[in-house]
């Protein structure tokens, strides 16, 4: 958002040992502590109001990866709703969700910030907010809309643009922060349902979850140099050299975190694949392409074998 403003972002970053680059690679994680400081920071220096309502509604399923992919194929709202909860912590959320009953009509979506963020609020329940009922619209339609928004904090000099976003009565000063919605949405059927292709992509969530807290130091680094060089198609030597080690050593150190490089290398590969899919501008052979195949023909057999579909298979519920 700072090179569309023309603001310079390098003043964001001084000390916290990133750079602009990974700041702007949405696979790029970074600490809690890291992206709280580079928000605090930002935020002054950026000439516009409302920048987490101008940032979230940019969203669409793309920007949430396998997770996206993973709700969009499931067979009802309320099942995406509920995969999207259960794998939150893959996307490095700033806010926590949970689901409550508000009444028997009613549900309440309730966001949740570790204290250290409360200075931060409003831009973190406007990026929240806004990017979920994104996500809302793109899923169940182009009329979904909560019954009312409760924010804990006051209202902002540009509340109107809130209401105008979010089409309901948003209500300010209240003692949580919270997005209601009629219960009738969950039981919405959705067209995309793919059982094969949910099943897949929630395969691929899950495992990123375990891997959060039990991948070992290595798998990390590896996947660290992989996923921004896929288009080059790394070999182990390279990695092994880049991480200042023998070929090996880096087998044996995968070895001990029970994987391998060609583990490694195709859950990422497969991974990058799905959300390359979603979009339907990308040819099939320009997806292998970024995934470091030279020949389209490779890239469906690899395809087929990490997931048993061929790309056209996966990508035709998407359509």
């Amino acid at each position: 958002m700072g090179r569309e403003l023309g603001v310079n972002s390098e003043s964001w970053l001084a000390g916290l040992r990133l750079s602009v680059t990974q700041l702007d690679d949405p696979r790029t994680r970074i600490s809690y502590r890291q992206a709280i400081e580079v928000i605090r920071r930002a935020l002054p220096t950026l000439p516009i109001d409302g920048v987490g309502l101008a940032m979230g509604s940019s969203q669409n399923g793309g920007n949430f990866g396998l997770l996206g992919l993973a709700m969009k194929t499931a067979r009802t709202f309320g099942d995406a709703v509920r995969i999207g909860l259960d794998y939150q912590r893959n996307l490095g959320p700033l806010m926590t969700l949970s689901l409550h009953e508000h009444d028997a009509q009613t549900l309440a979506l309730v966001a949740t910030a570790p204290e250290e963020s409360h200075d931060l609020l409003p831009f973190l329940c406007e990026e929240l907010f806004s990017s979920v009922l994104m996500l809302g619209r793109e899923l169940a339609g182009e009329r979904f809309s909560p019954l009312w928004v409760e924010l804990g904090y006051p209202a902002p000099g540009y509340a109107a643009q809130y209401a105008t976003l979010f089409r309901c009565e948003v209500r300010f000063e209240q003692a949580r922060h919270a997005v209601l919605l009629d219960r009738r949405w969950m039981d919405l059927p959705f067209a995309s349902y793919n059982p094969v292709t949910s099943q897949q992509a929630l395969a691929l969530c899950h495992g990123q979850l375990a891997s959060l807290s039990m991948r070992g130091e290595t798998t990390a680094a590896v996947e660290r140099l992989l996923r921004p060089q896929l288009r080059d198609n790394p070999q182990m030597s390279d990695v092994a050299l880049a991480l200042h080690l023998s070929e090996r050593t880096l087998r044996r150190q995968l070895a001990e975190e029970e994987t391998s490089f060609s583990e490694v290398h195709d859950r990422i590969r497969t991974e990058r694949a799905l959300e390359l899919l979603q979009d339907p501008e990308l040819g099939i052979a320009a997806i292998g392409n970024q995934l470091g195949f030279n020949d389209a023909r490779e890239f469906r057999r690899a395809f087929k074998r990490w997931t048993g579909q061929t790309p056209s298979q996966t990508r035709r519920p998407l359509a």
